[in-house]
């Protein structure tokens, strides 16, 4: 974990990468939880038995499951200290160029694209790239807006 002294500090890491999180196996009851929150009940991720004979061999994670990883992830790479709050602002550019297969393990990498200075303190652009264990491509790729109030 990074741990930096204030948004000063922060500031100085931008076009640097922060760090990655620890792997993380992606269960079938995280998947179910997911589609039940959700709605979002599709066979692909919710029916191992026909998913075994669908396009990836067994259930997926749902996309927007990865994505919702990604404070949980970020929160094992870095932190910045002294602040009254973060805020998530949104994402841009978000993109899953791979599946993630139930029982897979991921982890997150990140690096600080960018860091405005605000009334407030700071909005920070945070590019997070999920890698599957043993894949050879990212599984979702995210710029991550926050807001750092000093």
């Amino acid at each position: 974990m990074r741990t930096f002294q204030g948004i000063d500090e922060y500031e100085k890491a931008v076009g640097t990468h922060l760090g990655h999180s620890e792997w993380h196996t992606i269960t079938q009851e995280q998947v179910n939880g997911f589609a039940d929150a959700t709605g979002d009940h599709q066979w692909i991720h919710v029916d191992p038995e026909r998913a075994a004979n669908g396009p990836f061999g067994g259930t997926i994670a749902h996309g927007y499951l990865t994505l919702s990883l990604l404070p949980m992830l970020m929160s094992e790479i870095s932190r910045v200290e002294g602040l009254r709050m973060g805020v998530n602002y949104g994402s841009d550019k978000v993109r899953f160029p791979a599946p993630v297969p139930v029982g897979s393990r991921v982890r997150a990498g990140a690096e600080l694209v960018s860091l405005e200075r605000t009334a407030q303190g700071a909005r920070a652009k945070v590019r997070v790239t999920v890698e599957r264990e043993g894949g050879d491509k990212p599984v979702c790729v995210a710029e991550v807006l926050s807001v750092l109030v000093g």
